[in-house]
């Protein structure tokens, strides 16, 4: 099981972040997931929402003293609240933020590490009350997927089996067309271009509605070299 991030989809919206505190009802000032900014500022702003990415070789799980951490059947990371001694290192270890504390202090005064559970839960009975204080809603034995996955408005957070949302990734990029250059607002709104390959317009407003302009060796509309949203020269207003 793994999260990925559509970049491009994502709005800043927190939606998931909301969805994630609502469903598990976390402590004041523990945020499973939150929303960070990429090039603040800049063009070619950006957002990406980060949490727990249940790393198969975890950084977190190898600087634990006390073996709190341990891998589920389904490859997520999870922890056992009892263990956790609150040093802290698997905060310090982990690229992603993910470990959160619940208060600030030094050693052992920071209280019981908590992340992101990918929804399912920790090592007590699935859907126990005592489960629920501790790590939250186990939505993984009820046979669903992340709440911050499904209450994404945009689809830019997708969660479960690796290759399947790989393979749903792919497919956007593809769609998109170049790699990196993945789509931009004059392929969004399907505005007039001249790429060269004599594509059709239907002379009203001036929109494209040729998808296979050029002929079948021509680019797609959404394949025109130097159109995406990250190029300085093509800035949305």
């Amino acid at each position: 099981m793994k999260f990925i991030c559509d970049t491009e989809r994502c709005i800043d919206c927190n939606g998931c972040v909301t969805a994630c505190k609502n469903e598990h009802e976390t402590p004041w000032g523990v945020n499973r997931r939150r929303v960070v900014t990429i090039n603040d500022g800049q063009p070619g702003e950006q957002y990406m929402s980060v949490a727990c990415m249940h790393c198969t070789d975890a950084p977190c799980m190898a600087v634990c003293p006390t073996d709190c951490f341990y891998h589920t059947v389904d490859g997520i990371v999870l922890h056992d609240k009892d263990k956790c001694i609150g040093c802290g290192y698997c905060y310090l270890a982990c690229p992603f933020g993910a470990p959160q504390f619940p208060d600030t202090g030094a050693f052992n005064h920071r209280g019981k590490m908590d992340k992101c559970t990918f929804c399912a839960g920790g090592p007590e009975p699935d859907n126990s009350e005592i489960e629920f204080q501790k790590y939250g809603r186990n939505r993984i034995s009820e046979g669903k997927l992340p709440q911050c996955a499904e209450q994404c408005g945009t689809k830019a957070l997708l969660g479960g089996d690796a290759n399947i949302i790989a393979s749903i990734y792919k497919q956007r990029v593809d769609t998109r067309g170049y790699g990196p250059e993945l789509w931009g607002w004059d392929i969004a709104y399907e505005k007039r271009r001249d790429n060269g390959g004599g594509g059709t317009s239907n002379g009203s407003n001036g929109v494209n509605r040729n998808h296979d302009t050029g002929g079948p060796e021509g680019p797609r509309t959404n394949q025109v070299p130097d159109n995406f949203q990250n190029n300085p020269r093509r800035l949305p207003t």
